[in-house]
């Protein structure tokens, strides 16, 4: 379990969220780049397939095809897959 410091602002569990299972994106994890498979995409966040462990609440950048590279935060790792949430970079 862990621990919240924060009080989410939105309730992203029941946000839509568009199945993603064939689309592909990339991943700066600690200075490389990997390419990932998309579970799901919503406007908030994503779920990414991903073989690494990256720490809770660390910043990510992404970059989907159709945009250019977004900022995100962990949210959630388990088994393969984390839970990123959309942000700035200045937050």
């Amino acid at each position: 379990m862990v621990g919240r410091s924060n009080a989410r602002s939105i309730n992203e569990s029941i946000e839509a969220r568009l199945p993603a299972a064939s689309g592909t994106a990339v991943l700066e994890f600690r200075g490389l780049r990997h390419v990932v498979r998309l579970g799901n995409l919503s406007s908030s966040g994503a779920l990414v397939i991903f073989g690494h462990t990256p720490n809770i609440g660390e910043k990510l950048s992404l970059q989907l095809l159709d945009r250019g590279p977004v900022w995100a935060q962990v949210r959630w790792v388990k088994d393969g897959k984390i839970g990123l949430s959309f942000t700035d970079l200045a937050q």
